[in-house]
């Protein structure tokens, strides 16, 4: 089975949806963020902070071009739509859904921007963040998909019968 790669911004529940899709498709799971602060040796922030943004891009898309796996569902990092090669990549080995939440849910949800490793330059906040992203969201999805108001258990639930249709494999 094709791989199904979960995109959006950080707070978006790509992690937490992303285990509990896995189980229901019986698939394996895979964080990238994960994946890149085990490659690195340190968190997320501490690479941004000691290298700098544009360094962590390149390392997090140099991480994401590494993986090799199917039947997989893989939670990204938010800023993996930067990286054109990783982007192409993840559509090469699979489904690539956009979990799209409004932008004032995003901010109920981030309130440890200092320390979550996420990509804001100086100057930028959080709402100039989100509306640059959408669009490369929107544009690199194969599928958007809105949780809504749904509780997580829900929105792995939908999104499984969504995957169960788009791969053909309806029970």
């Amino acid at each position: 089975m094709a791989n199904v790669v979960l995109i959006g911004m950080p707070g978006c529940g790509k992690s937490t949806i992303g285990v509990l899709l896995a189980k229901a498709l019986k698939m394996n799971f895979l964080d990238t963020d994960a994946a890149f602060q085990n490659r690195q040796g340190r968190r997320l922030q501490e690479i941004i902070d000691e290298a700098g943004i544009d360094a962590f891009l390149q390392m997090e898309e140099e991480c994401v071009l590494a993986i090799d796996v199917k039947n997989t569902v893989i939670a990204t990092g938010g800023s993996v739509v930067y990286g054109e090669k990783a982007m192409r990549h993840l559509h090469e080995h699979g489904i690539v859904v956009y979990l799209k939440l409004p932008y004032d849910e995003i901010e109920k949800r981030l309130s440890n921007l200092d320390s979550r490793g996420v990509t804001l330059r100086q100057g930028q906040t959080l709402r100039d963040l989100y509306n640059e992203r959408i669009p490369l969201y929107e544009k690199e999805a194969d599928i958007v998909f809105d949780p809504g108001r749904m509780h997580i258990d829900e929105t792995a639930q939908a999104l499984k019968a969504c995957m169960d249709d788009r791969m053909g494999e309806k029970k």
